[in-house]
């Protein structure tokens, strides 16, 4: 599932969550899964430095979006189904992908920097991990669930004292209603409270 194309600096750690089983699961409740590649690279680690965080440059990352993805996310889109990323590195392809109208299939290439006040397009909802201070991925978690419910998911972490260690969250902004935050120490947690 994981590293099919050379090229990222790191693992996308949010969808080591889901097991083949849990994605078999899934797949069998009428979900549909469309996969993407993003290589990550060590920019995504580096906190922000600048006072002002408009003045933050963004390091640039490769990514590919596959036709049938593209595809069925501008289905869901149209036909208003929600659209759950997992992992900000899906959110910042998706959202670069966006032209305006529709997700674009294709090979390209990103700098997207996502925090506070921007206005997401085509994801509805995000599987997560926590994110280390001042970093980009802190803030792009924060443009989508809010500074207090990032706040609640760090402190909700460190009380548990594992650091987020095997421990994924579940933001839920569909159709611009409250963010909804859930964490769960394993996903199959989350699967069977929804089943």
């Amino acid at each position: 599932m994981y590293a099919r194309e050379p090229g990222s600096a790191a693992a996308p750690t949010a969808g080591l969550h889901f097991t083949p089983a849990l994605l078999e699961a899934l797949k069998a409740k009428g979900v549909e899964l469309r996969f993407l590649t993003l290589h990550v690279g060590l920019g995504t680690f580096m906190p922000v430095r600048t006072e002002n965080i408009e003045e933050h440059r963004m390091h640039e990352e490769d990514f590919t979006i596959p036709p049938e993805t593209a595809q069925a996310v501008n289905a869901a889109r149209a036909e208003g189904r929600p659209v759950i990323a997992v992992g900000t590195t899906s959110v910042r392809s998706l959202e670069s992908a966006w032209d305006g109208k529709e997700v674009k299939a294709g090979f390209s290439s990103t700098s997207i920097f996502m925090y506070p006040g921007y206005e997401f397009k085509t994801v509805d909802g995000l599987f997560t991990n926590f994110h280390t201070p001042e970093s980009t991925l802190l803030m792009l978690v924060s443009a989508f669930a809010g500074r207090d419910v990032q706040f609640d998911m760090e402190d909700e972490v460190s009380q548990g004292g594992d650091m987020a260690f095997g421990v994924a969250a579940y933001l839920n902004g569909f159709k611009n209603t409250d963010v909804e935050l859930s964490w769960f120490r394993k996903l199959d947690d989350w699967y069977i409270a929804r089943d």
